[in-house]
């Protein structure tokens, strides 16, 4: 009886245990730097998944190679726990995702607590290189540039994956994008802190066709895009995604869509940023490989010290039949401050210079391509501030480069220091201002093959005008 009783008791603890924590020390893991913990954490994570439950990183620096997340699974750092990836290249997967965490095909998945994530970037990506001299990898790019994003590694990784919940960690250091979610479904990021300018392609956080997201009181220090989403599959799109009360700065863009854009985006929602110190554009919206941008609309946002206020394209580099198209946004809200002196100098990893010399600050852009005009933007209660102060010089016509890489600087200089519009339609401009510290010899706004263009209380300074050209049914009140 003694013995039942006993046994009894071991059982439900065992049992009560195995719900609900799993403390990775349990299973061998050891505290340091020099010690790789993953078949440790990976057996956590396997015996968790069984019956659901937490896999803990305590208090302390764990060093591990690429772990593997499973269903049911919450990973959690306590708050003074460290989670530090491996700087040896070749510990990590050498087939199928490159992460420090990989998580596909999964659902009810956590990474939470206070802890860090730390991927070593900068010595991570020169052992990297050492490897490529010795032969140990094959990469096409790295002499050339550096090497590709194909031999570097994620900090997280997560795709097709259901119900994922990313909070209050905070992730450092990545040696290429910081975390990905491709093509999941029912993504929360919340209360996290990306601190990630050890390299290139730095991006915060990249959201590739994945629906329902959401993230919120965030803040993202990143070498790339801060805050990216992109369309890689011509049959999906990122849709119903939400960004919400966030602070972000980049040495590229703070808020983007595309580069990649197959597929498309449908139901965007971005209130409440803060962009600063950023190289490129505050917002940018891009669709330039055959997918589509509608239903977008962004409000109460504040950047100062960026490159680029607004920058909205329509391009078509992809060389098939398709065409991109960009057809209902709102920007509403939104205040910029545009200096003269480059907005980033000073990080760890700066925007590169434009490929062709830009004189003069650039305006705001919307800009399509002929015969496949941008349609229907609304902006309202927009205030941008420039610098200024440029003498009347030579401009050169603007080219259309319908194929170049998307970004503020494609154009070179520009003629309009405010807001620069071209191959568009139903454009309505109400309650915006712009203004220059300094005069500009340029006019304020520009628009060229327009089409049911309203200017509704607009404000430039004193003396200023509106240039139009190639441009139909212009409404204009004050």
């Amino acid at each position: 009886m003694h013995k039942i009783v006993v046994l009894c008791l071991v059982f439900l603890s065992m049992e009560a245990w195995g719900q609900k924590k799993y403390p990775i020390t349990r299973f061998g893991a050891k505290a340091g730097m020099t010690f790789d913990n993953a078949r440790a954490i990976q057996a956590a994570i396997d015996s968790a998944t069984i019956t659901g439950g937490a896999v803990i990183i305590p208090n302390g620096t764990f060093m591990t190679s690429t772990i593997y997340l499973k269903s049911n699974v919450t990973l959690q750092l306590d708050t003074e726990a460290i989670l530090l990836g491996s700087r040896d290249r070749m510990a990590y997967a050498q087939t199928g995702p490159l992460a420090l965490i990989v998580c596909k095909d999964q659902k009810n998945v956590k990474i939470t607590g206070g802890g860090m994530i730390n991927g070593q970037g900068r010595e991570l990506v020169e052992n990297t290189i050492r490897c490529l001299r010795e032969g140990k990898l094959q990469d096409d790019e790295w002499l050339k540039k550096r090497p590709s994003e194909k031999n570097r590694p994620n900090l997280l990784y997560f795709e097709n994956c259901t119900a994922v919940c990313i909070k209050g960690i905070t992730l450092k250091d990545a040696a290429s994008w910081v975390q990905l979610y491709k093509e999941c479904t029912g993504v929360e990021v919340s209360k996290i802190n990306v601190e990630s300018n050890a390299y290139w392609n730095n991006d915060g956080i990249d959201i590739v066709d994945s629906k329902d997201v959401v993230i919120k009181e965030s803040v993202f220090n990143s070498a790339d895009d801060a805050i990216c989403l992109k369309s890689e599959n011509p049959a999906l799109k990122c849709e119903n995604v939400t960004v919400k009360n966030c602070v972000l700065r980049s040495s590229a863009n703070g808020f983007k869509l595309g580069t990649g854009s197959f597929g498309g985006f449908k139901n965007i929602v971005v209130d409440s940023i803060t962009v600063y110190d950023t190289y490129r554009s505050a917002i940018a919206l891009e669709a330039v490989d055959g997918g589509a941008i509608e239903q977008v609309a962004v409000t109460n946002v504040r950047a100062y010290n960026t490159g680029n206020a607004l920058f909205i394209r329509l391009g078509k580099r992809n060389r098939d039949g398709q065409y991109s198209t960009v057809n209902n946004i709102l920007i509403e809200k939104l205040t910029a401050e545009i200096p003269a002196t480059k907005p980033d100098i000073g990080y760890p990893q700066e925007g590169p210079l434009p490929k062709v010399p830009i004189h003069y600050l650039l305006p705001a852009v919307i800009a399509g391509i002929p015969g496949h005009t941008i349609t229907n933007v609304q902006l309202k209660e927009i205030e941008i501030k420039y610098a200024g102060g440029y003498v009347k010089g030579d401009l050169s016509p603007v080219p259309e480069n319908e194929a170049g890489y998307p970004e503020f600087t494609m154009f070179g200089d520009l003629p309009a220091w405010g807001l620069y519009v071209r191959h568009a339609a139903g454009i309505q401009v109400k309650d915006c201002k712009v203004t220059v510290q300094a005069a500009d010899f340029r006019p304020a706004l520009l628009f060229e093959d327009v089409k049911d263009l309203q200017l509704q209380r607009t404000r430039i300074p004193e003396k200023e005008v509106i240039n139009a050209s190639h441009a139909e049914a212009i409404s204009i009140s004050y």
